[in-house]
């Protein structure tokens, strides 16, 4: 169990930010970026494989992300974990570490983003999200598109205790709890937040319909699940086809009074054997699209996988600026 923190909480980052922009401006594919810098990422670590062997591209691709408009980006540590790093031969210290620098590396771009005088016109200092995937993304075997997996919830919560307490002590100013596929894995994560008091989440969840989370759990039970918890700052769907977004929306709203963050893939889809994108992107028009999630109620907008810098400054064009 984490150690209860006693001092006094800090503001709710996103509640501050939207204060004075409507819209945030989400980040969009980590792993799309540093593929199209030249990386093979066809590893059970995926992006995280990057942090051991090429890390200042990792920093690099924040800065694009950045420069395009984002104005919150994730770190590199959703597939990344002690179980994962010892799988790969690294000891619990190294594992650590290299979990540490993925925020390390996040906060380095923004800091070198906001020194720039030009960067700061019509914006407000971005904000750090540390990524925290699913049991399904230690897998590797894209199970987060179908919520098939075994493993108990105490099974669950050992698993994600450690990187908890590494992510909750870092320089992030929230936790991203992202493409959880399975209703019951949010709850778990939840009883995490709950035992961190300092700390702030947002909850994203990747669907398999305009209804369903990808276990097949009902959208609006597991926004249901956030909506009285003081230390949730928003609830988001992600890694979803954009053609579910608008449904998704309704459903979430229905559920909850927190900012809804929605970041779809491009709505290709995966095949995990060979960790490719297979079919065409969707058909359906971001410019009209995000703007549309945005009047459905969205309060966060950006991309997941198969989306990149040059879409996520068209979204900020079309829908913030």
């Amino acid at each position: 169990m984490i150690q209860k923190e006693t001092e006094a909480p800090t503001e709710n980052p996103l509640q501050r930010f939207l204060r004075r922009q409507d819209t945030l401006m989400l980040d969009g594919g980590l792993a799309t970026a540093l593929e199209s810098r030249g990386c093979d990422l066809n590893d059970p670590l995926w992006s995280a494989k990057v942090l051991i062997e090429a890390p200042d591209l990792i920093r690099q691709v924040h800065l694009d992300f950045l420069q395009a408009g984002a104005d919150c980006i994730a770190t590199s540590s959703y597939q990344a974990s002690l179980p994962g790093f010892h799988r790969r031969g690294l000891d619990e210290a190294a594992g650590a570490e290299l979990l540490a620098l993925s925020v390390q590396l996040a906060v380095a771009a923004r800091e070198e983003f906001w020194e720039g005088p030009a960067n700061r016109r019509g914006r407000q200092r971005p904000l750090v999200a540390a990524s925290i995937g699913p049991y399904a993304a230690f897998l590797a075997d894209g199970s987060e598109y179908t919520g098939r997996y075994q493993a108990t919830d105490q099974e669950l919560y050992d698993f994600h205790l450690s990187r908890w307490r590494i992510l909750a002590e870092s320089e992030a100013d929230v936790l991203a709890c992202e493409t959880i596929p399975v209703g019951r894995e949010a709850e778990v994560l939840l009883r995490l937040l709950r035992e961190t008091s300092r700390s702030w989440a947002w909850f994203s969840f990747c669907c398999r319909d305009h209804l369903h989370l990808s276990d097949g759990t009902r959208l609006v039970d597991a926004v249901a699940a956030c909506e009285n918890e003081p230390r949730v700052v928003a609830v988001g769907i992600n890694c979803t086809a954009p053609e579910f977004i608008p449904s998704l929306i309704h459903e979430a709203k229905a559920a909850t009074q927190k900012p809804v963050l929605v970041y779809p893939n491009s709505g290709e889809r995966y095949e995990a054997v060979t960790k490719t994108w297979h079919s065409s992107p969707s058909s359906l028009g971001w410019e009209g699209a995000s703007r549309d999630w945005v009047r459905a109620g969205a309060s966060g907008v950006g991309g997941c996988c198969r989306v990149g810098p040059d879409r996520i400054a068209d979204i900020r064009r079309w829908v913030v600026d």
